[in-house]
């Protein structure tokens, strides 16, 4: 009897943890894997001709997951020419930002990253644009630049079309504009990139600053968890444009993800960069 009832306590015990096993597959999703042959095994964008030496600030902070952070380094790694720092979002809003050239704020939450720098740090960024500096945003990094968030920094004469910014995430198609071509480089046809719920972005109504100019567009799209359809395709991937004396780069999809695509934000940021500051003697 006693055997009897111990078979049946350990045939529970494990009915119950196949149970809570197959229920945790459940619950947790896949995780998304970009495919290492994505785009043919092939380098799309090529290495990045006007290099000089310059001094990169990356966020990392509230709103900046380690893993977006990581790939950002990583793919400025093979440049010399680029001495990387990683900034807490104290370091944003109190230290003298003249001393880079580039900041960068990469994937995560743009909000979050918002609240991580504080107003302070919101202030800052913009005066350093605003003076010379560049700034180079990638996908929470984009949605910091906008002029449509009151937490945004306001640097890019862009809203989004859609407050149901969670489209997921995808492989989509992209096609450089003629504008892009100078900056990206001379890439026929489409090539892929992963996305993960980047703004879709679109003209927004500010007279103090320029329209920016789309250097790629989407040729196909992410719809998912009720968000609108048909307005990712030919919206920009990437963008430029100008805040007082500085430049603006900012990329909706992950190319720093993206096998064959690894040059495509150090040409973004080398370009915010500007040309070389002389000295101007007395």
């Amino acid at each position: 009897m006693k055997s009897s009832t111990l078979t049946l306590t350990l045939l529970l015990i494990a009915c119950v943890s196949t149970f809570a096993q197959e229920e945790e597959k459940k619950a947790a999703p896949p995780k998304f894997v970009v495919p290492p042959d994505v785009n043919g095994n092939k380098t799309v964008i090529a290495l990045p001709e006007n290099r000089r030496p310059i001094k990169v600030g990356v966020y990392s902070g509230p709103g900046a997951p380690q893993s977006s952070v990581d790939a950002v380094v990583k793919v400025m790694k093979p440049f010399a020419e680029a001495t990387t720092v990683i900034m807490s979002g104290e370091d944003v809003a109190t230290q003298n930002l003249a001393a880079y050239d580039v900041l960068v704020f990469p994937g995560g939450s743009g909000s979050g990253q918002s609240k991580g720098i504080g107003e302070a740090g919101l202030k800052n960024v913009r005066e350093f644009v605003g003076k010379g500096g560049g700034y180079v945003g990638i996908c929470a990094g984009a949605y910091l630049a906008c002029s449509n968030f009151s937490w945004g920094l306001g640097i890019l004469n862009a809203g989004t079309v859609s407050s149901k910014w969670r489209r997921g995430q995808a492989i989509l198609d992209l096609e450089m504009t003629e504008a892009g071509r100078p900056l990206l480089g001379d890439v026929p046809g489409v090539f892929k990139v992963r996305y993960n719920n980047g703004p879709i972005l679109k003209p927004w109504t500010r007279t103090d600053l320029p329209a920016y100019t789309p250097l790629s567009v989407f040729r196909t799209e992410v719809a998912k968890y009720g968000s609108p359809e048909g307005v990712q395709v030919n919206a920009p991937a990437q963008a430029i444009g100008t805040f007082g004396k500085g430049r603006v780069f900012v990329s909706s999809p992950h190319p720093e993800g993206t096998p064959g695509l690894e040059n495509l934000i150090p040409r973004g940021v080398f370009w915010a960069a500007g040309e070389k500051k002389e000295n101007v003697l007395p």
